[in-house]
């Protein structure tokens, strides 16, 4: 396994610990989602919902995940938020080693190339106007949620709301692809199970 892979059920144990169990961008504030369910319904509906990068000695370099925004509500709560409906929203991004910057701009470009391939019209993501004495590791490693401001104009990504230093941005894809019809009311479906809780088994 090398090279960069979806993030999926399948590969998600071998990305960092904290992912494992974390569903706070699947679920707003206050409340709870059902993690495996969202996964499931989220392949069903979408596919991979992000990447998962390694070297050729398989070892772990960094992941990030994405997709369509509804399926991400905490967005919503989020300063300069809500992201557009017509996007995929990338939440979060995580590196393992900060001497390998090129990673995350790996890691960008395929989303770029994924959304499109999937027919989505734009690729947004939550940005920061950090100022030039920050660091590196102030700039990709404490906050993994959010990304530099220049660094996402690096790849052409556009100004749709501020609030403060935050920035809400958005990178076009280039013409209006086909959507495939009832594409938006599915997504929201994966979002509605995730949050009911699974049948208790019935006796035979």
């Amino acid at each position: 396994m090398t090279g960069i892979v979806g993030l999926t059920g399948a590969t998600l144990p071998t990305t960092p610990t904290v992912c494992h169990e974390c569903i706070w961008w699947q679920s707003p504030s206050g409340r709870t989602i059902d993690k495996p369910r969202w996964i499931r319904g989220t392949e069903e509906e979408w596919g991979a919902w992000g990447t998962v990068y390694y070297d050729d000695d398989r070892r772990l370099l960094g992941s990030m995940q994405y997709g369509p925004s509804d399926l991400f509500p905490r967005a919503a709560e989020l300063p300069a938020g809500p992201p557009t409906e017509d996007a995929v929203l990338v939440t979060c991004a995580y590196l393992v080693d900060l001497s390998k910057p090129w990673v995350m701009q790996s890691l960008f470009l395929t989303a770029i190339g994924d959304a499109r391939d999937k027919g989505a019209r734009a690729l947004e993501a939550f940005a920061y106007r950090y100022s030039d004495s920050d660091s590196s590791f102030e700039r990709f490693q404490v906050h993994k949620t959010i990304f530099p401001r220049d660094f996402l104009a690096d790849f052409g990504f556009q100004t749709v709301r501020v609030q403060g230093r935050v920035e809400l941005v958005r990178l076009e894809l280039g013409g209006l692809l086909p959507v495939v019809e009832g594409k938006r009311e599915r997504v929201l479906r994966v979002v509605r199970e995730a949050f009911i809780p699974a049948p208790a088994p019935q006796r035979p």
